[in-house]
């Protein structure tokens, strides 16, 4: 299948299906029982190895290195900056300020509408018959429009859209970096800014005892960036300084940072998770904890 694996002994990437047939997704995990069955699929298996693919890709390279950047690429930060343009034009309107504000609702509105027009702007025309069912991916990786809340099944829906480019051959093996480095990079750049505009509710949070409200992702390839760094280890995250300087190089830090301005207080006590991460005696340790944590939840 052609996401990034190359076949046992060969150094080939697996070539995309000639024939392929798109649909429109829709939710199939209704029940508990549906989990076991989510877990034994192909998409299962192609999600995680996506993710697991570029934790390789990106490790121990910062988000300033040079990597290459496909025209691709360039047109998926495109649409985020459209997405990024769409929220100054969209300002928050005045409401009692502990919701989630209403003009989240009207912002989502206009990505609903325009999403599988977006979509076409970035496949080429052969493939223009998948646009309908990847949009569905790009709206569900948002937040939600009712309960304007955003977490990190959201996130996973983004993650699923860019692996859904991959499957059909739009992003390619040496994408890998600037899938991260660029695309995701610029997509957390946005849901920040949606965050805080918004003040979106955290979606299924728990609290205390998850790791982040909002993110996951950046926190697995923000750790392998970070694997073997000579003069970074986990304990120094929690040191201000040490995040002030580094932040632009590691999007581990990147996140650390939000946290710190979003949230007042001890940090041992708003971000537990984190706190107890940063004893971890390695960035490799903290990454493979990661990983089977994410996995669980």
């Amino acid at each position: 299948f052609t996401l990034f694996f190359h076949l046992p002994g060969t150094s080939e990437e697996v070539a995309p299906p000639v024939q392929t047939c798109f649909m429109v997704p829709k939710k199939e995990i209704n029940v508990v029982s549906d989990m076991a069955k989510w877990k034994r699929s192909q998409a299962y298996a192609d999600y995680m190895g996506f993710i697991l693919t570029l934790n390789e890709g990106v490790r121990g390279k910062k988000l300033t290195c040079e990597y290459k950047v496909s025209e691709p690429i360039e047109k998926l930060v495109a649409l985020l900056n459209t997405l990024d343009r769409w929220i100054d034009e969209t300002p928050p309107v005045d409401q009692p300020s502990r919701f989630g504000n209403k003009a989240f609702r009207t912002w989502y509105a206009k990505l609903d509408q325009e999403a599988e027009r977006l979509v076409s702007a970035v496949i080429p025309k052969h493939l223009a018959d998948a646009a309908p069912e990847v949009a569905v991916y790009l709206k569900e990786s948002v937040g939600n429009s009712t309960r304007i809340d955003y977490g990190t099944g959201h996130e996973a829906a983004f993650a699923a859209f860019l692996c859904c480019l991959c499957k059909i051959g739009v992003l390619r093996v040496d994408d890998q970096m600037a899938i991260v480095f660029k695309v995701f990079n610029r997509y957390l750049e946005v849901m920040r800014k949606l965050q805080k505009t918004y003040r979106m509710e955290p979606a299924g949070s728990q609290g205390v005892w998850g790791l982040d409200d909002f993110q996951f992702l950046p926190f697995i390839w923000g750790s392998s960036q970070l694997i073997d760094n000579p003069s970074l280890e986990p304990r120094h995250f929690v040191d201000e300084k040490v995040v002030n300087e580094n932040h632009k190089d590691f999007m581990f830090l990147e996140c650390i940072l939000f946290i710190t301005e979003m949230k007042t207080g001890p940090f041992a006590e708003h971000s537990n998770q984190l706190w107890n991460i940063s004893a971890v005696p390695s960035w490799s340790k903290v990454n493979q904890g990661l990983i089977r944590m994410y996995k669980a939840e």
